[in-house]
């Protein structure tokens, strides 16, 4: 039986803060497509106190920047760029084109493509996210995408040279300092020196997913993404301070950052909960934080891990971390979830930062249905078909004449039945003598 010893207390109206974004990025968008690029910079101007003479940077100016980035900033880059890099491409190593005659005279196979061009959305404000340069622009990089358009806004009106070098040794073809919702409206609708994508991918605010959410359609999204999300299931076997520390490490994303505890042990719930009251007053990010754990912080204990794992698998969270005696069972009794992080070795800060799997996963209970951002996302997995024997052809024709039927699709049967009687001699009422020999 669950005993919640804390639960959230969101007071906020939610809906009027949506709706006020829907509204916002409707407006934008529609200008966008009337305006095209004097749209843009409007509202980048307005929005970002931002206006260059152009948004992209050119192979000069990106070198100009990346020369003031610290060596040991370049140096870590390049490694957490190769972490993922390498983890990309065992998953697209793991996607295979296949052709198989399965039945004589019959071949069908499948082909991976990559998609043509991508647009990777990395935010800034008051987060620079460049992360999210190597989740984006890596994979896609990998999956085999030969247009890779990057936006990132200007942070307080000066250029993230970090984010800058990150999109770089990523291997964006195109970066603009551009931000928001009109970076990804350029980006999908296109403007007069904007090149229109076939997808977008990337975090962002509230504004960026709207956005995002409006679009789908027009272009193919990663995800919808919505606010970071963190779970722990923990046993009584579990460092307390440790469950503390990571549930604030994923509370400081935003005020809205839901962090949860599900534990079998009373004691080591209170005792949680004492050392993020120690905590929180001496965090750099307590705005957030501790607004976060406040309103959206929740603490659950339950009789057994049984239930742990089963009331878990009912948030279907983004970040799912284990601390457990035996962490790995969580491997078997757990299904809904956008990423597992396994024993006490392992916080969810690794996936958002260095690891090399990816940190874009899916929110608001998502996880039900799908996995986070992988290499797959940027392929598309096509068929193709081949009939090369005419008695074959003929026995598809007979079968789909009769099937089609059933479904009074008389023009799909008719298909067939051309075949059935050039190659087999059948007869047809409607074909009359055409095919006779």
């Amino acid at each position: 039986m669950a005993r919640y010893l804390k639960t959230g207390n969101a007071a906020a109206d939610q809906q009027d803060s949506s709706d006020a974004v829907r509204s916002t990025v409707e407006t934008v968008l529609a200008d966008v497509r009337l305006r095209g690029d004097a749209a843009v910079r409007e509202y980048s101007e307005r929005f970002d106190k931002w206006s260059p003479d152009d948004f992209l940077l050119t192979a000069e100016r990106i070198a100009e920047i990346i020369a003031t980035v610290p060596d040991q900033v370049i140096q870590d880059i390049i490694t957490v760029q190769a972490r993922v890099r390498d983890f990309a491409q065992r998953q697209r190593d793991s996607l295979h084109d296949f052709e198989a005659e399965v039945e004589p005279g019959v071949f069908l196979g499948q082909k991976n493509i990559p998609v043509s061009s991508v647009g990777a959305y990395v935010p800034g404000g008051r987060y620079p996210l460049l992360a999210s340069a190597h989740m984006t622009v890596v994979t896609a990089k990998v999956a085999g995408v030969p247009r890779v358009v990057a936006c990132t806004p200007p942070i307080r009106g000066e250029i993230p040279a970090a984010t800058v070098a990150a999109l770089h040794l990523a291997g964006a073809d195109e970066i603009r300092l551009l931000g928001g919702t009109q970076a990804i409206a350029a980006m999908a609708l296109g403007t007069e020196t904007i090149g229109r994508v076939d997808m977008l991918a990337g975090p962002g605010n509230a504004f960026v997913a709207e956005a995002k959410r409006q679009l789908f359609g027009t272009v193919g999204i990663d995800l919808f993404a919505g606010p970071t999300e963190v779970l722990i299931v923990a046993d009584h076997a579990a460092d307390p301070f440790i469950v503390a520390v990571d549930l604030l490490s994923q509370a400081e994303h935003g005020p809205d950052s839901p962090a949860v505890l599900i534990t079998t042990s009373e004691d080591l719930a209170r005792q949680v909960m004492a050392h993020i009251d120690e905590i929180l007053p001496g965090m750099p990010t307590r705005d957030f934080a501790e607004t976060s754990w406040r309103e959206h912080g929740e603490v659950i204990v339950v009789d057994d891990l049984t239930e742990a794992y089963a009331l878990a698998d009912t948030y279907a969270f983004e970040h799912v971390q284990i601390l457990t005696e035996q962490p790995r069972e969580a491997l078997e009794r757990m299904s809904d979830y956008g990423a597992l992080f396994l024993g006490e070795g392992t916080c969810v800060s690794y996936g958002d930062k260095v690891i090399g799997t990816n940190h874009t996963l899916p929110t608001k209970k998502s996880a039900r249905y799908t996995g986070g951002l992988w290499v797959g996302k940027f392929i598309k997995t096509v068929t193709y078909q081949e009939v090369t024997t005419q008695v074959a052809s003929a026995e598809l024709g007979e079968l789909l004449g009769r099937a089609a039927r059933v479904e009074l699709f008389e023009g799909h049967a008719r298909s067939g039945d051309v075949r059935a009687a050039k190659y087999a001699g059948q007869k047809f009422e409607w074909l009359g003598d055409r095919y006779a020999n």
